[in-house]
């Protein structure tokens, strides 16, 4: 199938009850190999955390059947707690961030151009004047594919201590438009 045959659709905070399940299923799906590793199996902690920030926005892809095959989403940064500003010196007035937690696809899927549907999805209607993410770092290849669509690569970081270590990425939205 190609991504003719998909439809994407947009979710806020107030929609995270509705929406729960399906994330939770997709994820399962998605990292079937690594469900018995202690952090992957907090996954349901991170929906809730996320999605319970105001700005918190998510786009599910489904298939023609109606069946969700993948997700991204994330939130606005909050003003003053820029986790990763630590990695660049930033002159510009305009700081404001959009973190994106998570993009994801059942396996079937991949390969398809429906992850970088997802991610302009996403960030196509934020008005945050950046977009931050954490790509594993024994993922080059996935680091790869985020340095094509604008991403580069600030710094590295273990934000849990039993969390892979993560490529901190950075893209300028501004720039996108």
């Amino acid at each position: 199938m190609t991504s003719a045959h998909v439809s994407l659709r947009h979710y806020t905070h107030t929609d995270l009850s509705k929406i729960r399940h399906t994330l939770l299923d997709v994820h399962a799906d998605a990292y079937a190999a690594r469900m018995t590793e202690p952090f992957v199996q907090r996954f349901p902690w991170f929906v809730d955390h996320w999605g319970g920030k105001p700005g918190f926005s998510c786009v599910i892809v489904y298939d023609s059947d109606g069946t969700a095959i993948g997700f991204t989403y994330g939130a606005p940064a909050e003003t003053g707690r820029e986790w990763w500003r630590e990695y660049v010196d930033l002159t510009s007035a305009d700081i404001s961030t959009f973190a994106v937690s998570e993009l994801m696809l059942r396996a079937e899927w991949r390969g398809r151009g429906l992850g970088q549907q997802l991610h302009k999805a996403l960030l196509g209607v934020r008005d945050e004047a950046l977009a931050v993410l954490t790509v594993d770092t024994k993922r080059p290849k996935l680091q790869a594919l985020y340095d094509s669509w604008g991403y580069r690569k600030v710094g590295e970081q273990q934000p849990f201590p039993d969390s892979p270590k993560y490529a901190v990425m950075l893209l300028d939205l501004k720039a996108e438009n």
